[in-house]
């Protein structure tokens, strides 16, 4: 019998054999794009034939895909008419022929109707900008455009546009005003009329209105609206299985190997366009002696004969095509400050990624000092022998803290969401003798509870741990922070629970290899959920995520953004308890009570009950129809003003955390050869002096530290 690795690597190969058939068979296809429909139908196969739970392709999930289709694309309700919806709904249960194999229709036939009514959208917003706002009308604008139904006619459309467009502005009008009261005695000002203000106003909402349809027109063409149309597939089977074409699969992978090739430039955006902002010192374009700041970049191709003019792009959608494989060639024209156009090739090369890898700093509490990491990914390069890997380099870190004669090391994984499985466990095994950091569960129900664990005795760091998380630490952060809490190493600190993302995926390629060097292919990749986690307690990650020992309020909570939020989520469920050998230690037998003792601290906090009871009126009005009358609308803002700005100044400590680098960083943070670079570590470091939760870590840990050597005495 085979093992299931077995079986994945022979459902992988001969999904690719299945889509070159498809490919040679193009002729005997009828209607749509041939390579859309051989891409559908193989994503389709694929996702039900090895997707962890797979929902049926029926005309119930064909329903599901339509409805969430064109929520995509117009979510706000101010494209589409109702009558352009009824004239799809024949499509309504056709969705699931279409990815088993039938013509495509649906997909072709809505962007046809998005076309038109976003060229319509355009001249509707144009036409109304054109003429003033009364702002002191009586009438409400509704943001959560969930709740209402698509326009029944031209003219409705044309109202909610019309609000719309008015919320902007009055947003901006305001704004215009407030800087006009506050500079009113200034010398050399000049006091616009209201009127001057108004026309203003609009005229930046039309410059942003301009400015993203331009962007839409330009970059979500009818190959991107595919890729849509596919990820709305995907996403209903689970929100984390997704289809990524080439560029996109290209971003992923540099987002988990944390490893990036291009000209060594950061972009900045204004009004002319994309910007060289900085430029890396050794890097690419800094070799040709021929770019520098301010320079604006034009056109982007992957040869001279391929140049694609940028104007209308995002930063982002510029990065994409700069981006690219190690050792190619990208052709950019720029823009010189006189004037002047300029075309340029240049080889793509490594670029230095150090401001996203895991570093670190002494935190002095009286006499003693402390260690914090801090780690925005669990990123690994698995392309390259020599690639960065996060416990590698988190080792490095607790290593040069050791030197520093630290009392307690804090972990910061607050917003990491995730990325290597056997970097996590490598990382874990960092702080606990061997054993098992997670359970893992088959499609079929076999549970794997022997791979991923930790077999290696040492320990590299055995003294007081906290692990700091939050709404948006994620899939292999949560299994680091229930790892250490499960054996009861350390004590865990964050948000209510962290997000709830407990399922496996692989990346499936699709096509031929165009890449040797990182085995990226043609036509891109799905990631597949093929897998769930469980902890060693038994209990999933998916869906209740993992719930702190101390929480804290922060100003995510009431934000609906976790994976419980998502109704295509997978549920939460249990297997057996892992047997394991908890942590022996002189003070972990404390661990309980100093976090009943803390969370008692924080329930009685007035800062933390004030900061909670704000949190809850924004977000309940967040979802309540705003007044279009400038004095109700500047009440409200008033009102949302001061409950923000209340909340900052109580998460912002009075006094500040003494904070300083490691000997070995030195050079890192204040002679950095890469100036800029420098002034990013410095303004890091900065911040966090001025963190409440840093500091709620802080205590946290200096009391494990305290109660260990009460123990040892």
């Amino acid at each position: 019998m085979k093992s299931r690795k077995g079986v994945v690597l022979t459902a992988i190969v001969l999904f690719g054999t299945l889509f070159f058939a498809f490919r040679s068979n193009k002729n005997q296809i009828d209607g749509g794009d041939p390579l859309q429909q051989r891409l559908l139908n193989a994503v389709g196969s694929l996702l039900e034939q090895e997707h962890y739970s797979p929902k049926v392709v029926d005309d119930s999930f064909s329903k599901q895909v339509f409805k969430e289709f064109i929520d995509d694309l117009d979510g706000d309700k101010t494209l589409f008419l109702q009558s352009d919806i009824n004239a799809l709904k024949k499509y309504e249960t056709r969705i699931d022929d279409e990815i088993h194999g039938a013509a495509l229709q649906f997909e072709p036939a809505i962007s046809l109707i998005y076309d038109k009514r976003l060229n319509e959208a355009i001249e509707i917003y144009k036409e109304i900008l054109s003429k003033p706002f009364a702002f002191n009308v009586d009438e409400s604008f509704l943001p959560d455009a969930s709740k209402l139904a698509f326009a029944v006619n031209e003219t409705e459309r044309k109202e909610r546009w019309r609000k719309k467009l008015k919320y902007f502005t009055l947003e901006r009008y305001i704004e215009l005003l407030d800087q006009k009261e506050k500079n009113k005695d200034k010398k050399d000002f000049i006091a616009k009329s209201e009127d001057s203000l108004e026309l203003d106003a609009r005229n930046s909402t039309l410059k942003f209105m301009d400015r993203y349809f331009r962007r839409i027109k330009k970059t979500y063409d009818e190959e991107k609206r595919f890729t849509a149309f596919i990820n709305v597939i995907t996403n209903l089977m689970d929100p984390h299985s997704d289809y990524y074409p080439p560029i996109e699969k290209r971003g992923f992978d540099e987002r988990m190997s944390n490893n990036f090739y291009g000209i060594g430039a950061t972009l900045t955006q204004d009004d002319n366009g994309v910007k060289i902002a900085t430029l890396v010192t050794g890097g690419a374009a800094w070799k040709t002696r021929q770019i520098v700041a301010g320079d604006i970049i034009v056109k982007v191709g992957q040869s001279r004969d391929s140049l694609l003019d940028i104007s209308g792009y995002e930063t982002e959608d510029a990065v994409k095509l700069i981006r690219g494989n190690k050792g190619t060639e990208v052709t950019l024209t720029i823009k010189k400050q006189d004037g002047t156009l300029k075309t340029l090739s240049i080889i793509r090369e490594k670029i230095d990624t150090e401001d996203g890898l895991a570093r670190s700093a002494v935190i002095k509490k009286g006499n003693d000092k402390y260690g914090y990491i801090y780690l925005p990914d669990f990123y690994a390069n698995f392309q390259d022998k020599d690639g960065y890997r996060c416990a590698t380099d988190v080792a490095k870190e607790v290593i040069k803290l050791k030197e520093e004669q630290v009392k307690g090391i804090m972990i910061d994984l607050r917003f990491n969401g995730g990325g290597s499985l056997a970097e996590v466990v490598k990382m874990v095994g960092l702080f606990i003798k061997s054993g098992l950091v997670v359970q893992v569960k088959e499609r079929g129900g076999a549970v794997d509870n022997i791979t991923w664990r930790d077999t290696d005795e040492s320990v590299l760091y055995d003294g007081p741990l906290t692990v700091m998380v939050n709404e948006l630490s994620a899939s292999a952060s949560e299994i680091f922070a229930a790892a250490i809490q499960d054996y009861q190493r350390g004590v865990i600190i964050g948000s209510s629970s962290t997000y709830g993302k407990g399922t496996v995926q692989r990346p499936i390629p699709l096509g031929r290899t165009v890449d040797a060097y990182s085995g990226r292919t043609e036509y891109g990749a799905v990631t597949l959920t093929f897998q769930k986690f469980y902890r060693v307690n038994g209990g999933s990650t998916q869906l209740n995520g993992v719930i702190p020992d101390v929480i804290i309020p922060d100003t995510y909570e009431y934000l609906k953004f976790r994976e419980k939020d998502n109704a295509s989520a997978l549920p939460w469920d249990a297997i057996p308890k892992a047997d394991i050998k908890l942590w022996q230690s002189g003070y972990s037998e404390n661990l309980s009570a100093i976090s009943k003792k803390a969370q008692e601290k924080i329930a009685a906090d007035s800062t933390f009950r004030l900061v909670q009871s704000n949190l809850k009126w924004l977000s309940k009005n967040n979802e309540l129809p705003v007044s279009l009358k400038i004095e109700h609308y500047r009440d409200f803002k008033k009102q949302v003003s001061n409950s923000v700005n209340q909340n900052n100044q109580l998460l912002k400590l009075k006094t500040e955390l003494d904070v300083s680098v490691m000997e070995a960083d030195k050079d890192k943070f204040f002679n950095n050869p890469d100036e800029n670079k420098g002034k990013r570590f410095q303004e890091w470091l900065k911040a966090l002096k001025s963190d409440m939760y840093i500091a709620e870590s802080l205590n946290i840990v200096s009391e494990i530290a305290m109660s260990k050597l009460a123990s040892s005495n």
